[in-house]
């Protein structure tokens, strides 16, 4: 008999441990209101009902809890007395669901060369930019990973990107990441302000890298930051007022790019006393910085054009107005006229940019890569047994109308969308339908998807 009554504590204590613990005032569970405040005599008190607790005794001399507001002295009760319909089950980990990936190391980090082959799957163009990335990639993992720091220092490469909107920046990071196995955390510039000031302070993006890592500070150590709209934190040219987003950020950013033990809040975007805080090494995080820098083609034209003179050698002053890979030309200078310090861009010592996209490239992204935005839509299709197919003259349509929409690849989706709406909608309704043919003509308005019924293909 004994050994059957612990049998039974022991399942009803596994069954416990299933659910989430109640906050006794609030009745909120743990992971809506953060951690709790463990009192004697197994009480759970959240955070904001403890400051409120203090706000309390502050303006008046004794707490009595059955005056309080919003509080029913009822509704304290252990948690094992909470009703199992009002319980919430906690969130299995992820180790649970997934098996854990293998660990990055020297013997099985790929090589240059098969780090461009991976990209090239998922990446349409961009040779010198996938080039660039993937030997910067692996030098910097053989540099983390023998940790081999003698009389010969090895410093980091961080990255500097350029290129239109559209064009693959982000895109090339977050592929670079899913094939290395490596946290990345992918953070907009445009948030950042100096620290006391409203937004977030600059150790918030090792906040979200910690966040990615699962709070685990060695595995974050290693991991590869993003930085987007790096050009929004530029100089703010003829202002008097202090210029909290632009210098101030980049002067905040230079210790944390370079490498630095830096004092990080968990879970938050600036320090306080209620966040906790731990410490991080940056020197072996990969910095990658990317932006659309808009009006720069501008200023590498008026440093190309200055050469322009009068007679039969001189250059023409609209040489260069139809060059669409001007970024390529970009010189240090002319990002320090754009507004970026040149402490900031000495830490990024690799600068290069990214191409513009042509119809061709365009073509490409509808059909190449693995996850091509037209083959999610024939796997939709294919869930209701229906093959979907696209001719030449659709391909062509849709890049052209890209073109003229100006915002990258981001405008194929919306293209595509749009003229999918009804085939989307009616197909589901009539299972006689076998396969849709989209056409150029469709997609400009002018005729109908062909139709084919099953048995007739």
């Amino acid at each position: 008999m004994p050994d059957d009554n612990n049998k039974n504590n022991s399942d009803n204590k596994g069954s416990d441990d299933e659910y989430e613990k109640y906050c006794y005032l609030c009745k909120r569970p743990e992971s809506q209101c953060g951690n709790f405040i463990h009192l004697p005599g197994g009480m759970n008190i959240c955070s904001d009902c403890m400051q409120k607790s203090f706000d309390s005794f502050n303006n008046m001399q004794f707490l009595d809890l059955s005056k309080l507001p919003n509080i029913n002295m009822s509704q304290f009760m252990p948690f094992d007395d909470v009703p199992k319909s009002q319980k919430v089950k906690k969130k299995k980990k992820k180790e649970e669901k997934e098996e854990e990936q293998e660990k990055l190391s020297l013997e099985n980090i790929p090589a240059p060369h098969k780090i461009k082959a991976l990209l090239d799957e998922y990446v349409v163009g961009q040779e010198y930019a996938k080039k660039v990335i993937s030997v910067a990639v692996y030098n910097h993992y053989k540099r983390v990973l023998t940790d081999s720091m003698d009389d010969i220092e090895i410093e980091k490469s961080n990255m500097l990107m350029l290129g239109p909107t559209g064009c693959g920046k982000t895109y090339l990071v977050k592929t670079v990441a899913k094939l290395l196995n490596v946290p990345l955390a992918i953070c907009d510039a445009t948030t950042l302000t100096e620290a006391g000031y409203i937004g977030d302070d600059v150790e918030s993006i090792l906040s979200k890298l910690l966040a990615v890592a699962d709070n685990d500070v060695e595995k974050a150590e290693t991991g590869i930051i993003f930085i987007d709209e790096i050009d929004k934190i530029a100089k703010k040219k003829e202002t008097r007022s202090r210029d909290v987003s632009g210098e101030s950020v980049q002067q905040g950013l230079l210790k944390i790019i370079e490498g630095a033990d830096v004092d990080v809040p968990v879970g938050a975007g600036s320090k306080n006393a209620m966040t906790p805080i731990t410490s991080m090494n940056t020197r072996n995080i990969l910095f990658i910085c990317g932006g659309a820098f808009p009006d720069l083609d501008d200023i590498i034209k008026r440093r190309l054009n200055k050469q322009s003179s009068i007679g039969f050698s001189a250059d023409l002053k609209d040489k260069y107005d139809k060059d669409k890979n001007i970024f390529s030309k970009v010189v240090t200078e002319d990002l320090r006229e754009f507004g970026m310090i040149p402490e900031f861009l000495g830490r990024l010592p690799m600068v290069f940019a990214l191409e513009s996209l042509d119809k061709d490239m365009y073509i490409k992204i509808l059909k190449e890569p693995k996850n091509a935005i037209l083959k999610q839509y024939q796997k939709l299709l294919r869930l209701d047994e229906v093959d979907l197919q696209f001719d030449d003259s659709a391909y062509e349509v849709i890049a052209e109308k890209a073109m003229e929409d100006e915002t990258g690849a981001r405008a194929l989706r919306a293209i595509i969308e749009k003229f999918m709406l009804d085939i989307m909608y009616e197909i589901p309704r009539d299972d006689s339908i076998g396969r849709v043919t989209i056409t150029g003509d469709y997609i400009n308005g002018k005729g109908s998807p062909i139709i084919e019924l099953r048995g007739t293909q």
